[in-house]
């Protein structure tokens, strides 16, 4: 068993502790909020107030996550580094843009410290389910640490190949490399779940035949209203694709779990954040002269259902009113 400081004690970065401790690891953890350290010291769980404190606990060569907004990595590491020695290695397990892991190893390299990425995907459900991750940086270092992943990842249930890739852990290449294929990951994510999105809107707009709709000369008429007149269970739909469905995934389950409860949304208001991967995803695809039709289009989506295409719209209502004195339908 091994020990690890662990910086960021949000959603994930707790259950990982949990995880970890929970199978003999020994983890020294701080956050910025008391409670969260708080929350966590018991067996195997020592609690640090300060960044000092979490590496005064740690034995030497010390081995530091942080699980923390991709915004703050560069503003921690600069707290650590006064107080590291060379052979150290830190951590980054959040959602790094991969051009920022390749400075920061150049820069922790030249103060002899090592540094790993580690794209992690598992969410909320990690603790049980365990976590998916990938690895950027030098090899020997994330073979030092593979009894974390070994312990963080989900394990070898069921496997299509060898090696570690069938446990849930991959070191991917050098350094960025775990973060790279991270990147895709989430674009990847992005598509599947404006798939699923727009089809189940397909499904609950199936009764439009049985709504009456006025004829003017703004609307193309529905010419086969007979063809638009099912009542469709949508929670049901949902439950019966995930058992033996090609579609079928984790992404369907927690959508099925969420229409269960509240068929119509009615919690939610539509606005979809993005946190950076699918653009940068897009941006590599560019920079590749590769196509992602499917991935930018789920981008420019989440773009859309924040609002930023409002004023496009308005741009071309004026155009149809100049041009043809077409008067905007009220909402």
């Amino acid at each position: 068993m091994q020990q690890l400081g662990m910086i960021g004690l949000g959603r994930m970065g707790a259950n990982m502790v949990r995880r970890l401790a929970g199978a003999g690891h020994r983890c020294v953890v701080h956050d910025v909020h008391a409670a969260a350290i708080d929350a966590l010291v018991g067996p195997n769980v020592t609690g640090a107030a300060t960044l000092e404190a979490l590496v005064r606990s740690l034995e030497k060569p010390r081995a530091i996550w942080m699980m923390v907004p991709a915004a703050i990595v560069d503003q921690e590491i600069a707290q650590l580094l006064p107080l590291l020695e060379p052979g150290d290695i830190v951590i980054d397990g959040g959602n790094s843009h991969y051009h920022d892991d390749i400075r920061r190893a150049a820069e922790l390299q030249a103060r002899g410290l090592h540094y790993v990425d580690v794209g992690t995907s598992g969410g909320v459900a990690g603790l049980e389910r365990g976590y998916c991750l990938m690895i950027g940086g030098e090899p020997a270092v994330v073979e030092r640490l593979g009894p974390i992943f070994a312990t963080l990842a989900p394990g070898a249930e069921a496997s299509t190949g060898g090696g570690t890739a069938a446990q849930g852990y991959l070191h991917c290449g050098p350094t960025g490399a775990g973060h790279f294929v991270k990147m895709v990951h989430n674009g990847i994510e992005y598509g599947l779940m404006s798939a699923y999105a727009e089809g189940m809107n397909i499904l609950r707009n199936a009764n439009i035949g049985k709504q009456k709709h006025e004829l003017d000369a703004e609307t193309t008429p529905l010419r086969n209203p007979e063809h638009y007149r099912f009542d469709l269970d949508l929670p049901q739909i949902a439950e019966v694709w995930r058992h033996g469905s090609v579609i079928s995934s984790w992404l369907l389950d927690l959508m099925a779990n969420s229409l269960q409860g509240d068929p119509d949304l009615s919690h939610y208001a539509g606005r979809v954040s993005d946190s950076g991967e699918g653009r940068w995803t897009v941006a590599a695809a560019v920079d590749e002269g590769v196509p992602v039709p499917v991935i930018s289009a789920a981008l420019f989506g989440r773009f859309q259902s924040r609002g930023n295409a409002d004023y496009a719209d308005r741009v071309l209502s004026a155009m149809r009113k100049q041009f043809g004195g077409h008067d905007e339908k009220k909402a």
